[in-house]
């Protein structure tokens, strides 16, 4: 199995500033690859640049540049190699008729994560079995301390630094963990995930939704307005007020999203502690969240109908907090890992169906409660759903609801 940990380092401040420039010269590499391709496409022959032609030019620019020379070259060609995926995704979008999104400049604020691809080759991991602080050794910058807080299982493969705020991180991705499956309980269990509950299961056992994005809203939206309330300036005219401003919102963003993870996996792992097989609806999360097409109005030119966009950003505000897409990665890695099966079924009417005659019918789901047109079973909508996903994947029988 592949697995990825991610560990807090404890740099020096001297490491600290090693490390900033470290990202900043792999920043200015990335820009200058994406100029020269710009400028190649917008010549008269129409010349495009790949990926190994630029790493061809490396040895050349370390050999002008010493800035550029005393990081590692593989992560240099890992930087590269990054913009050759963003545009390598930039044209499968323009043929699949989706939208482009041509690949941009990279400010230094917004260039956070530098990727080494083999452990040993301008990184090297040393880790201590019998103690909790761990050692990496980057070049250029030298050892740094890592709170290593649980052990790490298989072969390092690629070792990644990332600096998120002020903090900065190591990730190290490993293949071949061995599995640590858990012993089978003999239960089974279908669940819904929805926004009341963020999760109910076919028996009628709910887990609350947090909100976290909800209870800092107010927060959040004092911050973001102080840091509007500064002028638009050139980043070198910015102060420090400036500058805690920025790092507020980052800080409270950043704090949702851990509480988020949190959240997603003590949920997940109940889930696969719980049960031996999970079946779980195959949600198209990037469709529902989707706003509403503008609607002409044919008697006004230039006018639009209502679509029910307000109603809808609201919906998609509340899914989009639950983390719905997190929390499946999350539930599918723990499964693997545990020796769990999941089952993906299709989500069409699965609380529209009633799980005893079948019938199925728009009017059967009134808000959180089912009932049903035909048999007048009644039951909440979330543990109906449930149960039809259940049934879907075969865990249960329609006449056992």
């Amino acid at each position: 199995m592949f697995r990825a940990y991610k560990f807090l380092m404890r740099p020096t401040v001297r490491q600290q500033a090693a490390l900033t420039a470290m990202l900043g010269d792999h920043c200015a590499l990335y820009n200058a690859a994406l100029q020269e391709r710009r400028d190649a496409w917008r010549h008269l022959s129409k010349t495009s640049v790949k990926y190994g032609d630029q790493s061809a030019q490396l040895k050349a620019i370390r050999a002008y540049d010493a800035d550029q020379a005393r990081w590692s070259f593989s992560s240099q060609q890992a930087t590269l190699r990054r913009l050759d995926k963003a545009f390598a995704a930039f044209f499968r979008r323009v043929k699949a008729g989706e939208k482009p999104g041509y690949p941009r400049f990279r400010g230094v604020n917004w260039f956070n994560t530098v990727e080494f691809p083999k452990d040993g080759d301008g990184c090297r991991w040393e880790a201590n079995p019998f103690d909790k602080i761990a050692r990496v050794r980057l070049q250029g910058v030298g050892h740094i301390r890592v709170h290593q807080h649980r052990p790490v299982k298989g072969r390092v493969k690629t070792v990644s630094v990332k600096r998120e705020g002020r903090r900065w991180y190591i990730i190290l991705a490993c293949d071949e963990v061995p599995a640590a499956p858990l012993p089978a309980t003999g239960r089974v269990a279908g669940i819904d995930m929805g926004v009341t509950h963020f999760v109910t299961t076919h028996t009628g056992e709910h887990t609350p939704n947090p909100r976290y994005g909800k209870r800092s809203a107010a927060a959040l939206a004092d911050a973001q307005r102080a840091l509007n309330t500064f002028p638009k300036v050139r980043r070198d005219r910015r102060g420090a007020k400036h500058r805690r401003a920025v790092e507020k919102v980052a800080k409270l963003h950043r704090r949702i999203r851990c509480q988020r993870l949190d959240h997603a996996h003590k949920t997940a792992l109940k889930l696969v502690r719980t049960y031996d097989q999970i079946a779980y609806e195959r949600l198209n999360i990037a469709g529902m969240t989707r706003a509403p097409k503008p609607k002409a109005d044919p008697e006004r030119p230039g006018g639009f109908l209502p679509n029910g966009a307000g109603a809808k950003a609201g919906l998609n505000r509340s899914i989009l907090d639950a983390g719905w897409g997190v929390f499946l990665g999350i539930l599918a890695n723990k499964a693997e890992s545990a020796g769990r099966v999941l089952i993906p079924v299709d989500p069409r009417n699965s609380s529209r169906t009633c799980p005893r005659c079948r019938h199925v019918a728009v009017d059967n789901r009134q808000g959180e409660t089912f009932k049903c047109q035909r048999c007048g079973n009644t039951d909440h909508a979330d543990r109906v759903g449930a149960h039809n996903v259940a049934i879907r994947a075969g865990l249960v029988l329609p006449d056992l609801a």
